[in-house]
């Protein structure tokens, strides 16, 4: 894998993020791919090692060691790959696109590869990562994905599937983080075409509705029960946020992208990554709490 270590300066914010519903403190890092105007950070562990990828015309996936270097990380042959989840072995997953044009999931063990599909099915997704060989993900019978999906635990070394039902969910669910408690976050769709967050614990399900919002999605989480995520306000306005069950809902937006803030991982150490902007043009993020 070829690494880059680009000469290049991050910016540093402080914000209070509370718009609705309590403090947060966090100091903001602004993260850029050399060359590159579309950069999404997706996963952390607690080495701050970071999952995500750039480029938006074909998705080049990548880790990076903080403070500048970034290794490419794409399935071998494949014409575009995500890196999302990652973990404390620097064991990451996400998915690619193949030649066919079929997306497959994958996981990735000290640069050997392993596709993941649910068997009979027609396109998956890997999207979080614990530390006991688990993922989360989900599948779709349609090859473009317009058809419900349905989520999923996997196991990687025993090759076997767990399907999650998630009550009131026509429109599908996604099961976008693992911890290493088994704890599952996600999102679903209900009748009426919303978006509402999950997370389910030794099979009990708690929906997370962000107040006064018209779509939650939970992303990821931590083994302390931190979840992250993001949602829309009344006006349109997309912020990211961390909960917690004894906390409720804390807003976070990147005082250079507020309103279009979106959380997608967090370590045991409450540092956060996302990205911010309006596609084509995104920049990536690390929050460290202060």
């Amino acid at each position: 894998m070829k690494r880059f270590a680009p000469a290049f300066a991050l910016s540093f914010a402080l914000i209070f993020c509370a718009p609705l519903w309590g403090q947060a403190a966090y100091g903001f890092h602004t993260i850029n791919y050399p060359n590159d105007t579309f950069t999404q950070l997706l996963g952390i562990n607690n080495s701050q090692t970071i999952a995500g990828y750039h480029n938006v015309n074909q998705n080049s996936g990548f880790t990076l060691r903080l403070p500048f270097i970034f290794t490419t990380e794409n399935y071998p042959n494949s014409m575009m790959t995500q890196v999302i989840g990652i973990n404390n072995s620097n064991v990451t997953d996400g998915f690619y696109v193949d030649n066919n044009n079929v997306t497959h999931g994958f996981y990735n063990k000290m640069g050997t590869y392993t596709t993941v599909d649910f068997a009979g099915t027609a396109f998956n997704q890997l999207l979080g990562q614990n530390d006991l060989a688990e993922a989360s993900g989900y599948y779709s019978m349609s090859a473009n994905n317009t058809t419900p999906d349905t989520p999923y635990t996997y196991n990687e070394t025993t090759g076997v599937f767990t399907v999650i039902t998630i009550p009131g969910s026509p429109g599908g669910a996604q099961a976008t983080g693992i911890n290493n408690s088994g704890q599952v976050c996600g999102f679903y769709i209900d009748a009426m075409g919303v978006n509402h967050g999950f997370l389910l614990i030794s099979g009990n399900l708690t929906t997370l509705d962000a107040p006064n919002s018209s779509f939650t999605q939970a992303l990821g989480l931590n083994n302390k029960g931190q979840v992250v995520g993001d949602y829309m306000d009344q006006m349109g306005n997309t912020h990211g946020f961390v909960w917690t069950s004894a906390g409720g809902f804390k807003t976070i937006d990147d005082p250079a992208g507020a309103g279009t803030t979106i959380v997608n991982g967090i370590n045991d150490h409450g540092v956060l990554v996302g990205f911010y902007g309006t596609a084509p043009t995104n920049s990536g993020f690390i929050a460290f709490p202060l």
